[in-house]
């Protein structure tokens, strides 16, 4: 639906038209309703006022009455109900293959990483045409992503990722907002989504000066923690492997299972001694306090792009001998 009301904002993404045309749909069902209500009071009260009816009158019940108005109005919510549930699914799942981009809410700005390590500061450039994912955490207290032209919203959590995706279909400038009330400059936590045809996105990253991307910033990160000493994916490894391990299942001490996605990674560095997993000792100290979430953000994206190893690299790696083993208080997980 394509809407040019002055009180609106533009409808710039996929999923702004389903979005309008469901907010309608419950406009004019609420207003129907309002003004069948209220006009049907005013007639019956006219009609039936004291001085002509001063002695109440029993009135027999209606059938066709009474199922009429159980039928339609159960019928009209269980259309908003179908409508909004399949709105609200096609939100909440990015498609695959989507621009993935990390976003770090903070008292009072937005931060944003791509995945060649351009950095943004309240402002955000996205090609137009193509699917954008964010995932995004808080450094503090709760926030909330809001691009009223795309009609999405999604709340930045402390110690929580949350994920949201659009597609812009207009190369423009859009705002953005921090829809939940976050501190004393609330108001100036605001920024704008830049979105570029997608020739110009490229001429964008070219110029550039990045600092490398995130997930050699995370590699870089790795190794000063002395994380690769702990895990290194052979025979004498203290800590599990961890090519390949982002989207697998993961068994646990005590037999339960659990899939290694963004909120079990982070968990696992700051609180290693919830989740153990299964064959390893509880050996891993905590990093909480220590990396900040831009820091973790890398870490999370350069695990993410280590590829499973072939069985024979694998056999290989098990023959080579050890590599001396490091202290446990500098092991990462």
């Amino acid at each position: 639906m394509n809407f040019s009301l002055p009180l609106f904002p533009d409808a710039a993404s996929t999923m702004a038209g389903r979005v309008d045309a469901l907010y309608f749909y419950l406009v004019t069902v609420a207003a129907f309703f309002s003004v069948l209500i209220f006009t049907t009071v005013l007639i019956l009260a006219v009609r039936y006022r004291r001085s002509r009816h001063p002695v109440a009158v029993e009135v027999e019940g209606s059938m066709p009455l009474e199922v009429a108005w159980s039928v339609i109005p159960l019928g009209l919510s269980m259309v908003m109900f179908v409508w909004g549930a399949s709105i609200y699914f096609s939100m909440n799942r990015p498609p695959r293959g989507a621009l993935e981009i990390y976003a770090v809410g903070k008292q009072w700005m937005w931060k944003f990483e791509h995945a060649d390590g351009h950095r943004e500061i309240n402002q955000l450039h996205v090609p137009v045409g193509r699917d954008v994912k964010l995932t995004m955490i808080s450094q503090d207290v709760i926030h909330s992503f809001y691009v009223p032209a795309f009609r999405v919203k999604q709340d930045v959590l402390p110690g929580r990722y949350t994920t949201v995706w659009f597609q812009a279909t207009k190369p423009g400038s859009y705002h953005l907002f921090c829809a939940e009330y976050c501190g004393t400059k609330h108001s100036g936590m605001i920024g704008q989504v830049v979105v570029l045809e997608p020739a110009q996105f490229q001429l964008w990253l070219a110029g550039g000066a990045g600092e490398g991307s995130l997930a050699s910033g995370g590699q870089k990160l790795f190794r000063d923690l002395a994380c690769d000493t702990c895990h290194r994916g052979d025979t004498g490894s203290r800590g599990p492997d961890l090519a390949g391990l982002f989207g697998k299942p993961v068994t646990l001490q005590g037999g339960n299972k659990i899939v290694a996605d963004e909120s079990y990674i982070r968990d696992s560095i700051v609180n290693p001694g919830n989740r153990i997993v299964f064959g390893y000792q509880p050996i891993m100290p905590t990093f909480q306090g220590q990396i900040s979430e831009e820091g973790l953000l890398q870490l999370l994206a350069y695990i993410k792009s280590l590829e499973a190893k072939p069985a024979a690299a694998g056999a290989a790696a098990a023959a080579a001998p050890p590599l001396p083993a490091a202290p446990a208080t500098r092991k990462a997980k």
